[in-house]
């Protein structure tokens, strides 16, 4: 009998006993998961107050975007109300979640820099019902130089993002969750990012340089706690791009969670060519291809995250 049978036939207790029996099983349930969008009777706590990230990484090429667009579309797949907030004047966040972000598409440079309100700049992710996104276009490049000479420039995404996260509580809409993409430097676009958040989604390239960048980023994030946001937690760690054949991606594991312990999650991502290629489709790997590896440790670091319910 194949899953989808026992899934039609069984009840939900007898189905979690039989899918979970083993790691086979129990990976054909998360398959199960993501292609029909459902939680197979699991109950998954969502958050009695809002829980914004700031996903931050000055090192380039360590998996923020692609974290937090899977981060999000699994968050999603149980039932979560998402905002995305598109940072990095790549666009690479919008892209993923098919979103347009062509020269002249209102964004985030209208808010941060206009003071437009957000609300007027969302765009519904169709792939993936119940995220909305606040797309990035090539404008944001020049918002770095634009924000030097605003006033309280550190703030203006938070005012931005504060006053948008009202409205929707009011209106009985309240977000569970808002990601934050940054752009892979420590300027003032994630200045921004960091006083406007409440925590911090770190991923860490399974590599040794990543480790060395990992000090800076934190005495950043110290500086903002200390004079910005003195709430602001680094909560979260993700170890990317893992290869458990290697020896070196173990040594930096250990080193990471030795370090930040109960911070990082108990799943890796492993290097996936899936993962690479969903982006040109317009798509997350979730919808790309549910049944790979890199698809399954997403979901799985979702549930996680969903279950370290901080609020």
């Amino acid at each position: 009998m194949t899953a989808a049978q026992i899934a039609a036939r069984a009840t939900t207790d007898e189905l979690q006993r039989r899918l979970l029996e083993t790691p086979i099983a129990a990976a054909t349930e998360r398959t199960l998961l993501v292609n029909e969008g459902r939680t197979m009777g699991r109950e998954f706590p969502l958050p009695a107050e809002t829980r914004v990230f700031v996903v931050a990484n000055q090192k380039g090429g360590v998996g923020k975007t692609t974290t937090t667009v899977n981060v999000a579309a699994g968050l999603a797949l149980y039932g979560a109300k998402i905002l995305v907030i598109d940072l990095d004047p790549q666009g690479n966040a919008s892209t993923a979640l098919g979103i347009d972000h062509s020269e002249g598409t209102p964004g985030v440079y209208e808010a941060v820099i206009e003071g437009e309100s957000l609300g007027k700049l969302l765009q519904p992710c169709a792939e993936h019902p119940g995220i909305q996104v606040v797309p990035a276009t090539i404008d944001l490049a020049g918002a770095e130089i634009e924000l030097v000479s605003i006033v309280a420039r550190e703030s203006r995404l938070k005012r931005a993002l504060d006053a948008h996260l009202a409205e929707t509580e009011a209106a009985g809409e309240k977000y569970d969750y808002v990601f934050i993409d940054c752009p892979p430097s420590l300027g003032l676009l994630t200045v921004n990012a960091l006083t406007a958040a409440r925590e911090v989604l770190v991923p860490i390239q399974s590599e040794y340089y990543a480790l060395e960048g990992l000090s800076q980023l934190l005495r950043h994030i110290d500086m903002v706690k200390s004079h910005l946001n003195p709430g602001l937690d680094v909560s979260t760690i993700l170890l990317t791009m893992y290869d458990a054949r290697t020896k070196l991606a173990g040594e930096v594991a250990a080193e990471v969670r030795g370090h930040f312990r109960d911070a990082v999650l108990r799943t890796a991502v492993p290097r996936s060519v899936r993962i690479s290629e969903a982006p040109s489709h317009g798509q997350t790997v979730l919808a790309y291809d549910p049944a790979s590896a890199g698809a399954l440790s997403y979901l799985e670091a979702s549930r996680e995250i969903a279950m370290r319910n901080n609020a």
